[in-house]
């Protein structure tokens, strides 16, 4: 007698947001100024949208989009054009996007999300002690059909078609404490909180009095970053990771490319890339219609090969 195969059919993923409000306090890396925020439960299909609380009206609401990214410099800033900004978004971003949450709405009562510890990890935190909730609408992703790249002299970054979500990611600084590192991260769920999150923003001394006469850093420490100065970590804990410096890379990538609109089906490759090259590479991507497609995710889209992080060549130091 013929047995019949059983056909099964993977589950879709539904969308998610917070179970509860729960808020934090800190200080924006850039503008040092005190500020106060707030993660809310949204209705699906709402999307991540901030809200400035110091601002009265509906001109207040800024939603987490590439289209509204209106600065780059050492950080991403969000704006309207009626000149409403909220900087800074990268890692909160990334943290949404490592708990899985689709929709939210972020109030906050300044210009910039607070900086924490410099990493995603407060905001992991944050995001669990609200708790997360399934919601019945099905989570919708953003499958790559064709490679985009974006270059720039001697850095760039890409996207390619591939199986779950994936960062490749190569640095390399005139430095002997960061030198030349690459990681590659296959971010499955729950990856990102262990290989990812924990990485510090990290900066030079000798560029704090440049930065600062600009406009930046007015509120980065040693509580806040990790600092460099010639070839020692001024950090009195040191590094959390061997490599953190490139793993925070990838967070960044990671929070930049989430404002897509919602998870990438595909793998990143960057090379000594930033802020502008990752929005410059969203709006390559969405400028080519047949470069990518909305899909309902489902649960074996997740699992991205190799199934572990691993890192890709070994550590240099600098001049080699």
């Amino acid at each position: 007698m013929a047995v019949e195969p059983v056909l099964i059919v993977p589950r879709i993923v539904r969308q998610k947001t917070l179970k509860t409000s729960i808020g934090c306090t800190g200080t924006g890396l850039h503008s040092g100024a005190r500020v106060d925020m707030t993660l809310h439960p949204a209705e699906p299909g709402h999307g991540i949208v901030f809200r400035r609380t110091d601002i009265a009206g509906g001109g207040s609401l800024i939603a987490a989009d590439w289209r509204h990214v209106v600065d780059t410099r050492m950080c991403t800033t969000l704006g309207t054009e009626a000149g409403v900004r909220v900087s800074t978004v990268e890692h909160l971003m990334a943290a949404l996007w490592g708990a899985e949450i689709d929709n939210a709405l972020i109030d906050i009562s300044g210009a910039e999300v607070p900086v924490m510890d410099g990493s995603a990890a407060p905001f992991v935190f944050l995001i669990e002690c609200a708790g997360v909730v399934e919601q019945a609408a099905p989570r919708r992703a953003i499958e790559i059909l064709r490679r985009i790249v974006v270059e720039d002299e001697e850095r760039s970054v890409s996207l390619t078609p591939g199986a779950g979500f994936s960062v490749d990611f190569q640095i390399d600084f005139d430095n002997a404490a960061v030198a030349q590192q690459d990681y590659f991260a296959a971010l499955a769920p729950g990856a990102f909180k262990v290989d990812i999150a924990r990485a510090r923003t990290f900066g030079f001394e000798h560029e704090v009095a440049h930065l600062r006469a600009a406009g930046l850093a007015r509120g980065g420490s040693l509580d806040n970053a990790v600092v460099i100065s010639g070839d020692r970590i001024l950090n009195h804990d040191g590094l959390r990771y061997d490599d953190e410096f490139v793993r925070h890379k990838i967070l960044d990538c990671v929070g930049d490319l989430y404002l897509a609109g919602g998870p990438i089906l595909g793998h990143v490759r960057g090379v000594r890339s930033g802020h502008r090259h990752n929005n410059a590479l969203l709006r390559a991507l969405f400028a080519r219609q047949d470069a990518w497609r909305h899909v309902d995710l489902t649960e074996d889209r997740l699992i991205s090969p190799p199934a572990a992080n691993r890192l890709r060549g070994p550590r240099l130091a600098a001049g080699d």
